[in-house]
């Protein structure tokens, strides 16, 4: 077993989409062989309705699957299929965009006006960008929670962990996506198929992903109890954790423990046009994306 190393440890930047939606990305629309099979991982959180309440009106996709993961809040949504609903907290909806559809996402605050949750695109292989729109809507209810003895709590969104399945499934990408919570100062590891790629985002406390046999940033137990905590080499709120290769993870729960996002996928390694909501492996195939919503031919007849 070898212990993924920390590539790269990087804060999600504010920006904004949608009709003026104020969100973090944590990466996207940069060097997509660099996550691949993912391709962008944005983070809406946000406590003023004024940031949020816009939205994401009726807007295209081809060439991708979304996954969101709403923590809390809702988002209502529609698309060219016909789906319509609403996401509530731990709700998760996976859309495949296959060869287009037409959707529109508008977020709604809790009682008292927060909202946050969680987006990520997956590529599609080329054999897959123009297959059939799909769509699928998860309640919380339904997604695996799974307690460990010592206080780690692990959701599984997609993919399988420690005996049990997602809910999610058909995802091109195979992902793997965990909602985990390690207790303060509690060291943890994770198994992680060799051949994907990894990373983690932290949206709670803090912790470390380096190699806890190593002395440098370690947090013990014993420290956590103590008046001095060792709180060096953490990482905290918003920031996105790289791993190299590897077959496992492991975290150490700063004092008031960590809770993270953990994500792999197998790399697709295919070329990648990207133009806005639309990704094909061509120019070519981008040109006729657009020539297909100029003349309204984007969204292709059931077969």
């Amino acid at each position: 077993m070898s212990i993924r190393p920390v590539l790269t440890e990087t804060t999600a930047r504010p920006t904004m989409e949608g009709a003026g939606v104020h969100l973090h990305r944590a990466f996207g629309f940069q060097n997509p062989e660099q996550f691949d099979p993912f391709l962008m991982f944005d983070d809406f959180r946000n406590e003023r309705p004024e940031d949020y309440y816009r939205g994401f009106p009726w807007h295209p996709h081809r060439g991708i699957e979304t996954i969101t993961y709403v923590l809390s809040g809702s988002v209502d949504h529609g698309d060219s299929l016909g789906n319509q609903g609403t996401l509530r907290g731990g709700d998760v909806q996976w859309m495949t965009a296959g060869s287009g559809i037409l959707h529109q996402e508008m977020p709604k605050g809790n009682a008292k006006g927060q909202m946050h949750g969680f987006q990520l695109w997956a590529n599609l292989p080329s054999q897959l960008k123009m297959t059939a729109p799909r769509y699928q809507d998860v309640k919380s209810a339904d997604i695996p929670v799974i307690q460990d003895d010592d206080g780690t709590v692990v959701k599984v969104i997609v993919g399988a962990f420690w005996g049990k399945t997602g809910p999610v499934d058909g995802i091109a990408a195979e992902p793997q996506y965990l909602d985990i919570f390690v207790p303060a100062g509690r060291r943890k590891v994770f198994k992680i198929d060799t051949y994907r790629r990894a990373f983690a985002y932290i949206f709670e406390g803090k912790g470390t992903f380096r190699d806890a046999s190593r002395p440098r940033g370690v947090l013990l137990e014993k420290e956590v109890a103590g008046e001095e905590v060792n709180i060096r080499d953490m990482s905290g709120d918003r920031t996105l954790v790289q791993f190299g290769a590897g077959d496992e993870v492991t975290v150490t729960a700063g004092p008031q423990g960590i809770r993270f996002l953990l994500i792999s996928g197998a790399p697709i390694q295919e070329p990648v046009a990207w133009h806005g909501p639309i990704v094909m492996n061509t120019q070519d195939e981008i040109r006729q994306a657009m020539a297909d919503l100029r003349n309204g031919t984007f969204i292709k007849p059931a077969h």
